[in-house]
């Protein structure tokens, strides 16, 4: 039967298919507009099939013109009672997702395409970015295959050569290599365009591209140094793929920095701006702590940095030992930066920036360049619990060598100069718990060691030692020297560990004996607790 168009007044005919017969040029209108999820349409014309005799047409797409919708008013009968017939339009049901910007090469003029290695197609570091270096991206696929050809044939050939030897002489080519790179060097001199050059390319760039290379040296030197440069390249890529990886686990954190002279390795995350706290490395100034993102910044501060130690009043000298007392009031920025880096190596500390109330005090080995940090404690200035330590670290790379247990005893001097009885802020981390049982163990028995009494009190040997009474309680239990007999705490004099602690004392070395306090080499006075009135 041919097709006709639909009239405006053909809405009845067109509703006389359903069973229902109620439906006007309003419900067709309506349902023309209605927008449905796929399974509640299919829901529905399955129930409209169980009323119909007559077979159900192919649907076509909603996205067709009016004809379409026009054969569609015929495809099946209405649900009884129903008075409108959904009709999908096209409309997508995927949700909008937040457009990701990719990283760009901050090279100005630099679109991010190739690498200094030849390697991968995109780079987003100045390492890897080939117009920093002076060369183009194909150039440095060219380099990358005659590396790896060169690569091949030299170890085909010494595989086949060195056979059954014990030493390799050069060969004829080699020794004909040899001495064309040694005519090469001899013969070099840089002319005067050359020179030129330079300089117009270092004026023109400045710090935004590496310096020419080109006439510096010979031929040959120059790949060496662009291989070694493509190497370190890949490596440091590598590194930087594997730290980001891990951006869902908890090892997604700063792995090492440099600090001084020396590389350590991390051992907890340090909430350290954004932009720092993704670096897989951090570069620290000694004497400042302030951090950066590259030993070329770090390079450039350490030219400038004024700083020879830490800032605040030296309390305490003895040889090359230190000990600074910094206000947190005072010196905010560098008390912030040194608990950042506590954090690094603290499990438990949660004090980052709010540093006003407290007083730090850094220990410090003194050389010729100046005051290098190597612990320290902070505690509070107004404490009601009469903690002398808040918290306390020495250095991975000056641990086990004495200044531990000096920053501890450093701390009770301070509580005797006070003339108060001190106690850490718990909780200790593990490593602070066992420096802490170590220290009161060997003053308790140092003291018991001199004293020639009968009888002594938990009460005298607090106030002597300025130990806080549970801590020698807890320290002489742990040694077995503390019994209760007939309703009475007595504390029992073992010979046997008296004389191991001799013993152990006479066996020290010299040098951690020399990491000795001495109380007349402080200079120091409290500070007054202020209290106002209302």
């Amino acid at each position: 039967m041919p097709k006709r168009k639909r009239q405006p007044s053909d809405s009845s005919s067109s509703s006389r298919d359903s069973e229902s017969g109620e439906a006007d040029d309003s419900d067709d209108s309506h349902a023309s507009s209605r927008v449905t999820r796929n399974g509640t349409h299919r829901a529905r014309s399955e129930k409209r099939t169980t009323h119909t005799k007559r077979p159900r047409k192919q649907r076509k797409t909603a996205s067709s013109d009016e004809s379409d919708s026009d054969q569609g008013s015929s495809r099946t009968a209405k649900e009884k009672g129903k008075k409108d017939t959904p009709v999908q339009i096209g409309v997508s049901n995927t949700r909008s997702t937040p457009v990701c910007l990719e990283p760009e090469c901050p090279i100005p003029g630099c679109n991010s395409t190739g690498h200094l290695t030849g390697k991968y197609d995109k780079h987003y570091t100045i390492s890897g970015c080939p117009l920093y270096h002076n060369a183009m991206a194909a150039e440095c696929k060219a380099r990358r295959e005659e590396y790896f050809s060169e690569h091949r044939s030299r170890e085909l050939t010494t595989t086949d050569s060195r056979i059954g030897l014990r030493k390799q002489s050069p060969t004829r080519e080699q020794k004909v290599k040899r001495n064309e790179v040694l005519d090469a060097r001899r013969k070099l001199g840089i002319p005067e365009a050359v020179k030129m050059e330079h300089s117009q390319h270092q004026q023109q760039y400045e710090k935004s591209r590496e310096p020419l290379l080109k006439g510096l040296t010979s031929k040959y030197d120059l790949r060496l140094f662009q291989q070694a440069q493509m190497k370190a390249c890949d490596e440091l890529e590598y590194e930087i793929t594997q730290h980001y990886q891990l951006s869902n686990k908890q090892e997604y954190r700063i792995k090492k920095i440099e600090i001084g002279r020396y590389e350590l390795e991390t051992w907890y995350s340090s909430p350290y701006p954004e932009e720092y706290a993704r670096l897989p490395k951090l570069y620290l100034c000694e004497f400042c702590l302030k951090f950066m993102k590259s030993a070329t910044i770090l390079r450039r501060h350490s030219a400038k940095c004024v700083w020879r130690h830490p800032p605040g009043d030296e309390i305490y000298r003895k040889a090359n030992i230190s000990v600074f007392e910094v206000d947190g009031k005072k010196n905010k920025i560098y008390c912030q930066n040194l608990c950042l880096l506590a954090k690094l190596f603290l499990d438990h500390k949660t004090l980052y920036y709010d540093v006003e109330p407290f007083l730090f005090y850094v220990m410090t080995e003194a050389d010729t360049q100046g005051c290098h940090v190597v612990g320290y404690f902070s505690k509070e200035k107004n404490s009601f619990l009469n903690y002398n330590v808040s918290c306390i670290l020495t250095m991975p790379q000056c641990m086990r060598q004495g200044y531990g247990k000096m920053l501890i005893d450093f701390s009770y001097l301070l509580s005797k100069v006070e003339e108060k009885i001190g106690s850490p802020e718990r909780p200790l981390s593990d490593l602070g718990l066992i420096s802490y049982r170590s220290y009161w163990k060997d003053v308790l028995l140092n003291y018991l060691t001199t004293y020639n009494g009968n009888e002594i009190s938990i009460k005298d040997l607090s106030q002597e030692t300025a130990v806080n009474a549970n801590d020698i309680v807890s320290t002489l239990q742990a040694l077995g020297m503390l019994k209760y007999w007939k309703g009475k705490h007595l504390v029992l004099k073992r010979q046997d560990l008296l004389e191991e602690y001799l013993e152990k004392k006479a066996r020290k070395f010299p040098e951690k004996d020399s990491r000795k306090l001495d109380p007349s080499c402080l200079k120091w006075t409290p500070i007054q607790n202020i209290t106002t009135t209302s």
